[in-house]
């Protein structure tokens, strides 16, 4: 009796032993929580990041169409394939238009 019962305990103490510290034990299992913790909160800043950028991208190119469209009426520019006509409603003075004038 004395036999079986060292070894039902020396059995116990093995199912322990991979219970808590064998392949796909709890400790296994309590560090890849860990892991997958920080594996999310690192995806998490990188997706904002990428949302960051995305953003900024974004403003470059809609700034880029803004800033052509300033360069066009404000300042009179246009691309070299493109010829430049400006028509005014007041009427322009006769010596600052690039061509003569007819009557």
């Amino acid at each position: 009796m004395r036999w079986l019962t060292a070894g039902l305990l020396v059995l116990l103490a093995l199912l322990q032993y991979l219970l808590w510290f064998g392949t796909g034990g709890w400790l296994m299992v309590w560090e890849n929580g860990q892991q997958l913790e920080r594996q999310k909160e690192t995806t998490r800043q990188l997706e904002q990041r990428n949302a960051e950028m995305e953003a900024e991208v974004r403003d470059l190119k809609q700034g880029y169409d803004a800033i052509e469209e300033r360069a066009r009426f404000e300042l009179g520019m246009t691309r070299p394939d493109e010829d430049f006509i400006r028509h005014s409603e007041t009427g322009a003075r006769q010596d600052s238009l690039p061509f003569p004038a007819s009557r």
